[in-house]
């Protein structure tokens, strides 16, 4: 849609939704449906506008994918790592971490949804990024919390790959979900056997 053909929209329709709205009405359909169903016609169905409301924000499909990506990537930095530094002991720090992500849905829903469509073009450098950003942040957090360099990178290594682990099993194989009591239970104990002791 060319530039005179977005200016002569009505107002009131521009006005209605933002290029954030529409990025997070894409991260509820990846996470819905995965990355293959992020089309523009379906979107604006569900948001209860035409077309031309999404070409006043976005060139093309690709371009909201990315937005969607990049907002995705972004509300991760700031909800997860942000929260996280007003915690000084980096022991009491990782228990954070895990509980915070243990009670948190939409992210992991989107990021399973990813790494099922790792392959893409836009998506592989932000899982890359992200993947490599999270690893970062468990050696650090673990070094800080008293290991060594190598004991570190595989205790990082280790928890992150029971998140992924379990994501796939709820998410990809569809496993029973657990009784509220019991994943409480289990995050107790998967904080007990990962964060060092003092």
């Amino acid at each position: 849609m060319d530039t005179a053909a977005r200016k002569t929209r009505p107002a009131q329709e521009r006005g209605r939704l933002s290029a954030d709205d529409w990025a997070e009405a894409a991260l509820d359909l990846i996470a819905e449906q995965g990355v293959a169903a992020v089309a523009v016609e379906p979107l604006a169905r569900r948001l209860g506008v035409t077309k031309g409301s999404f070409y006043w924000h976005f060139p093309s499909r690709d371009a909201l994918l990315e937005a969607a990506l990049q907002r995705w990537e972004a509300v991760e930095q700031e909800e997860v790592f942000g929260k996280l530094e007003a915690v000084p002991d980096p022991r009491e720090r990782l228990r954070a971490l895990f509980q915070l992500v243990a009670h948190e849905f939409k992210s992991h829903v989107v990021y399973s949804a990813l790494l099922s469509a790792c392959e893409h073009d836009a998506v592989q450098p932000v899982i890359q990024r992200v993947s490599e950003r999270r690893m970062e942040y468990l050696t650090a957090s673990f070094r800080q919390a008293g290991l060594g360099r190598v004991d570190a990178l595989h205790r990082a290594r280790l928890a992150y790959a029971a998140y992924v682990g379990f994501l796939q099993l709820n998410l990809q194989l569809h496993q029973a979900r657990m009784p509220q009591e019991e994943f409480e239970a289990y995050v107790e104990h998967v904080m007990a056997t990962l964060i060092p002791l003092d």
